[in-house]
């Protein structure tokens, strides 16, 4: 009887200091049963920049297959009819926001700059905001020394604050960037655009750059692309468009990459980022050697 007692007690030890120990059938009884969860595919998201000069360009780059973004410039002859144009497609419209370069660069009307006031910066932005339908959200166009200034940056992100209803995508066109940390604290929807298409207006070159977009996808879960309506960026995007699904990756709207990204920052645990760039590395720049900040400005 005691020899008994002493092994009931002793398995009941093991038990409790070692759940593992206890029967693989047991463990099979209370396990959930296995739900078949499709994961979503890696995302990307495309924005073409500087739309709104040319008519015939930017019918072709409106007529892209899939999610698409398109940016428009403010103030320019064709960007109402062709934004409205995107909107009835189920495109998503931006504004491409000028902002000051560091070179002397021409902004063309609705301008932000360095010297302006408060006040003058928030009728110019509120202007520019008024003169594209239809949009979602901003990326700057240009902006090299604007984007470095917190407090211009400021009055920007105060401003698409009180709207709630706009995202913003810096460019990057400078490494020296303040506009996302700043967006960051206005709790704007926000994302940084990780590959330039065609800094390079060459098959090659865009090909080359495409293929790093793919790959930061598949690495990180999501990528963020800007070209321009150039003959060559058009083309390559109308052949390689339709072959995506076939690689593993998705287009979605830009919008729609903010909230995936977020998405995974929040349950994918930082460690995993960690250890993903020490194993593939940091974001390398392209063989080609072209800066990933942008030489436009």
């Amino acid at each position: 009887m005691i020899t008994q007692r002493l092994t009931l007690i002793l398995l009941l030890f093991i038990t409790a200091i070692a759940p593992g120990v206890t029967s693989e059938a047991k463990l099979g009884f209370d396990r959930a049963t296995p739900v078949n969860i499709q994961q979503p595919l890696p995302a990307i998201s495309i924005i073409i920049d500087d739309l709104g000069q040319q008519l015939a360009a930017g019918e072709r780059a409106v007529a892209l297959p899939g999610n698409i973004t398109y940016a428009f410039l403010p103030h320019t002859s064709h960007a109402a009819q062709l934004a409205k144009l995107a909107h009835q497609q189920d495109k998503e419209v931006m504004i491409h926001m000028p902002m000051q370069a560091i070179g002397e660069n021409n902004l063309g009307k609705g301008g932000l700059t360095l010297d302006m006031s408060q006040q003058h910066f928030l009728t110019t932005l509120k202007e520019n905001l008024n003169a594209i339908p239809h949009i979602s959200g901003i990326n700057n166009h240009m902006g090299s020394l604007l984007t470095q200034h917190p407090g211009h940056m400021t009055w920007l992100m105060t401003a698409l604050s009180e709207r709630n209803d706009l995202f913003f995508v810096d460019s990057r066109t400078t490494e020296h960037t303040v506009a996302y940390q700043i967006a960051a604290e206005y709790k704007i929807p926000r994302i940084n655009r990780n590959v330039f298409l065609d800094n390079i207006r060459s098959e090659t070159a865009i090909s080359r750059q495409f293929e790093h977009l793919i790959t930061l996808a598949k690495r990180n879960g999501t990528a963020m692309a800007i070209g321009h309506p150039y003959p060559e960026t058009i083309a390559f995007l109308e052949q390689i468009l339709p072959t995506l699904r076939q690689q593993g990756v998705e287009l979605i709207k830009t919008s729609g990459l903010i909230k995936r990204k977020q998405l995974l920052e929040i349950t994918i645990p930082q460690s995993m980022f960690a250890a993903q760039e020490i194993n593939s590395g940091a974001d390398r720049p392209p063989a080609d050697g072209s800066p990933q900040t942008s030489i436009i400005q």
